[in-house]
């Protein structure tokens, strides 16, 4: 068994007591204000954590909202610059249509003033020659109108129209 004597239990006491009144003296308040330091550095820590998770996760779903409406933007303006294209084509078929259509119209006058000027030509050609033959009929003076008829008749044949 175990023989353990008072005094040397005495003395671990006393030697216990010391190192637990020097111990809570000099290192259980600095211990204690180190491990409450430590905690609360940690619980910090933690917190500045979660706060940077937090921010992050709004950060995260603010760019997600920017992409979206960059993507919109992106759309729109897509769209914006087809329709634009769509109206100047429009625009150009619709000019050229007009350009023809004034050079068709400014032609067919052209031809109208030219037909014109060419029967107005033949006109006076053919009164021309009326006048022409007229004249020679009156000049021969002829006294049989058989003569007369087939006289016209040979200048009818002999003149060509130009």
């Amino acid at each position: 068994m175990l023989d353990v004597g008072l005094g040397l239990f005495a003395w671990n006491l006393i030697a216990f007591l010391v190192v637990l009144f020097l111990l809570r003296k000099f290192a259980w308040k600095p211990i204690i204000s180190s491990l409450n330091e430590r905690e609360t550095k940690i619980a910090d820590s933690i917190a500045t954590a979660d706060r940077v998770k937090a921010e992050m996760a709004q950060m995260q779903s603010e760019n997600e909202a920017l992409m979206a409406q960059a993507r919109e933007e992106r759309a729109a303006m897509l769209k914006e610059a087809k329709e634009t294209r769509d109206k100047m084509v429009n625009e150009a078929k619709e000019q050229a249509k007009l350009e023809a259509n004034k050079i068709v119209a400014e032609a067919q006058q052209a031809i109208n003033n030219q037909k014109m000027a060419a029967l107005t030509d033949v006109k006076n050609q053919v009164g021309a020659l009326v006048v022409e033959v007229a004249e020679k009929v009156l000049r021969r003076e002829l006294a049989n109108k058989a003569d007369q008829e087939n006289y016209i008749k040979e200048l009818s044949n002999s003149v060509k129209l130009n």
